[in-house]
């Protein structure tokens, strides 16, 4: 599960007009290494840090089983592609073993020191980090990308120290019902450029102009893009027309960074989103608990399937921000205290560090289990409300 974000970026050369087959194609195809990709990555970070604390590897999956061949073997692992082209995982030595003697011998999970378990749990969360640092600096120096602001304050406080350039306007968010306004067809979701010919940037402005007269042009742009030009003249009632004003970044763009600069923004951008990637998975479990449902925001694979298609159609560039956001995504999921998970499985060590002793082999197996069966459940209602928002 993942939260999806909007994504904001500049300087993003859109692929050309492409047959509709095409675009499926080239979505299945970059949906597939998407999650090829972070999940390879992650599983590489475990199999680097196995490697590194004399841990054995058994095996290192390409793909989820079934296996389909052996493609070499190498310092004691088998390394295979599998049937389902996605994913990867590695196999550890003793990491499922019941008995004390399977789980000590030689070479296995268990038999390695506490500090190097610990860096083996987290290897493959530091992975898919430095995977989305790295692509978030890449983006923020050469594709120009617009970093994540949550407030219009801000973006106007970056705008004023030159991290961002932006042209301000008043956005029409909505035309209430019955309203002056909407009794002459004012669109909503349109922008306000003038009031009685005179350019307005900013809602203020607009009250201002409004508190003056009893009757007004409003000059607006309209459509999709924002390209259609209408004049209405409203009557006002107290100063008001019936609309409901937001400021609106217009245009956004971003100067040329050095790599220096990118990495600050790329760091700064790894910590609101892993903060925005906490919030929304509390958000979801407290939902489910109350609710039973999927809040809005909160997606699955299909979510991620549609939010590939889209970016493919937009740009590589946007392709490329969308894995570092579910990169970072994946980080933060795999790092919580839930059974199943890096994070749960990274409690049981902590507990035999503190306990001085090994927690109960068949009861971590039967929580691991349990968490995992709990995790597929929750996987399969948000693909289910990922259908049912598609449709």
């Amino acid at each position: 599960m993942w939260k999806t974000f909007q994504l904001s970026t500049s300087g993003v050369i859109s692929l050309p007009l492409i047959k509709t087959d095409m675009i499926f194609l080239l979505s299945t195809l970059a949906f597939i290494l998407l999650l090829s990709v972070l999940i390879i990555i992650h599983e590489l970070g475990h199999f680097m840090a196995a490697r590194k604390a004399g841990v054995i590897v058994q095996e290192f999956g390409f793909g989820l089983p079934p296996k389909a061949k052996v493609l070499f073997k190498q310092g004691g692992t088998s390394f295979t592609i599998n049937w389902i082209p996605f994913g990867g995982f590695v196999r550890l030595q003793g990491e499922n073993a019941l008995t004390e003697e399977d789980r000590l011998a030689k070479g296995s999970f268990g038999a390695a020191s506490i500090p190097a378990r610990i860096v083996i749990l987290c290897a493959g969360v530091t992975m898919n980090f430095l995977l989305a640092i790295i692509l978030l600096t890449f983006g923020f120096s050469f594709g120009k990308w617009i970093p994540t602001y949550l407030s219009m304050e801000d973006m106007q406080r970056a705008a004023d120290r030159g991290v961002i350039s932006m042209e301000l306007a008043v956005h029409i968010d909505e035309v209430v019902s019955g309203g002056n306004a909407a009794k002459i067809g004012v669109p909503q979701n349109s922008i306000l450029t003038a009031v009685n010919g005179i350019p307005v940037r900013l809602p203020d402005e607009v009250q201002r102009l409004q508190a003056e007269n009893s009757v007004v042009t409003y000059s607006i742009l309209s459509g999709e893009d924002f390209s259609e030009v209408e004049i209405f003249t409203v009557n006002l009632e107290d100063g008001k027309s019936g609309v409901v004003l937001s400021l609106l970044a217009k245009e956004l763009s971003s100067p040329k960074r050095s790599l220096l600069s990118s990495l600050s923004l790329s760091l700064r951008e790894t910590k609101i989103m892993t903060e925005q990637t906490i919030i929304g998975i509390t958000n979801l479990f407290v939902s489910l608990a109350k609710s039973g449902k999927v809040p809005e925001g909160i997606s699955g694979l299909v979510g991620i399937a549609h939010l590939t298609h889209v970016s493919v159609q937009q740009g590589f560039m946007t392709y490329l921000r969308l894995v570092s956001l579910l990169s970072l995504s994946l980080a933060v999921l795999n790092i919580l205290p839930f059974p199943a998970l890096d994070g749960g499985r990274l409690v049981f060590v902590i507990a035999e560090f503190i306990g001085r002793k090994p927690v109960n082999r068949r009861f971590e197996l039967i929580v691991n289990g349990v968490g995992f069966l709990f995790l597929i459940s929750v996987i399969f209602l948000i693909t289910f409300y990922d259908i049912v928002r598609l449709f």
